[in-house]
């Protein structure tokens, strides 16, 4: 059985959002040996060259010469935002989507892609994600999307959504292993030199490295104090205390400078804590005592908020893709 993958792209797109998935696919169909394979096709517009914002041009067909029909899994790539807002815009070809979406087995975007299907009105009410630098600005233009800010990918039914660039890839290797067992995935991941193939809750991006960066701020001591602190209450009125601020004026200067509010910036933190315990075997009681939550329960209830799978799930799951170190 042949399954149709189509991948909609138009000028000023991201190269390695379109050839990033498709390599995965094309790698599938020469580790398939039972028959089955993929068909990648990446359609544009108008057709023709399309320039990516690399510099390398791909050749794509036509939307007008593409059926809308028999579509196993329709993606729409990642643009700067000069070539997103010509895809939104084009209505003939927010038309075409739609009707290939509603016949899709999966459909989806990848990186910035999201912004393209959240202003055809394709994500009200859904789950998604995109790329990390852009996931304040999603969520004041989509407001009826729930975002994930941490994911590499969503799936939300059919719908499949990734974050930045290469993470198309870890969601291409996903979407494999669904197809045809994890056996099949892992061969496509060594033949691509992907050493390790990430699962979709994994992080965009590390807290912690983030949070380093604000070290050198005016909070730089007062966050090295925090993780230091992380099993006992911390809220605002005890941050701003320590820094010499009212809580008002220490909130809009901490978001200002950290890009967090100190709520989230502690959550972050106690959660970042808490998967490098959870990964070492640590009790789940033993953990919230440690990062300040009063009961593994309660632990439990934020860490699926933030990453979309329970902590066992996600220590499941961490030591069947994580680091084989």
């Amino acid at each position: 059985m042949t399954r149709r993958i189509v991948i909609l792209a138009n000028h000023r797109v991201q190269a390695l959002d379109v050839t990033g998935p498709a390599s995965v696919f094309a790698a599938a169909t020469k580790a398939l040996d039972d028959g089955a394979s993929y068909n990648i096709e990446v359609v544009s517009p108008a057709g023709g060259l399309i320039g990516t914002i690399s510099g390398v041009d791909l050749h794509s067909s036509s939307i007008c010469q593409t059926s809308a029909d028999k579509i196993d899994t329709l993606l729409v790539a990642g643009h700067d935002e000069i070539g997103t807002q010509a895809l939104t815009t084009d209505s003939s070809t927010r038309d075409w989507f739609i009707r290939a979406a509603s016949g899709a087995r999966r459909w989806g975007s990848v990186c910035s892609g999201a912004f393209v299907i959240a202003a055809w009105e394709l994500l009200s009410g859904r789950r998604a994600t995109t790329h990390w630098s852009a996931i304040d600005q999603f969520r004041d233009q989509f407001e009826t999307t729930e975002v994930d800010p941490d994911a590499l990918y969503v799936i939300d039914d059919e719908l499949w959504t990734s974050a930045g660039v290469t993470s198309g890839i870890d969601m291409a290797l996903a979407m494999v292993e669904e197809d045809f067992g994890a056996n099949i995935s892992a061969m496509v991941a060594k033949q691509l030199v992907v050493y390790l193939r990430r699962p979709g809750h994994q992080s965009q991006f590390s807290h912690s490295l983030e949070m380093q960066c604000g070290a050198a701020s005016p909070y730089g001591e007062l966050i090295n104090w925090v993780k230091a602190n992380l099993a006992i209450e911390l809220p605002v009125a005890k941050l701003a205390e320590r820094v010499g601020q009212s809580s008002r004026t220490f909130q809009r200067k901490f978001a200002r400078e950290i890009g967090s509010t100190p709520a989230a910036f502690v959550e972050s933190l106690r959660l970042e804590r808490a998967k490098i315990l959870i990964s070492s075997d640590v009790p789940l009681k033993t953990v919230a005592a440690e990062i300040g939550y009063p009961s593994p329960s309660q632990l439990s209830i934020v860490f699926q908020r933030r990453f979309g799978v329970s902590p066992s799930v996600w220590k499941r799951m961490h030591t069947e893709h994580g680091d084989p170190s």
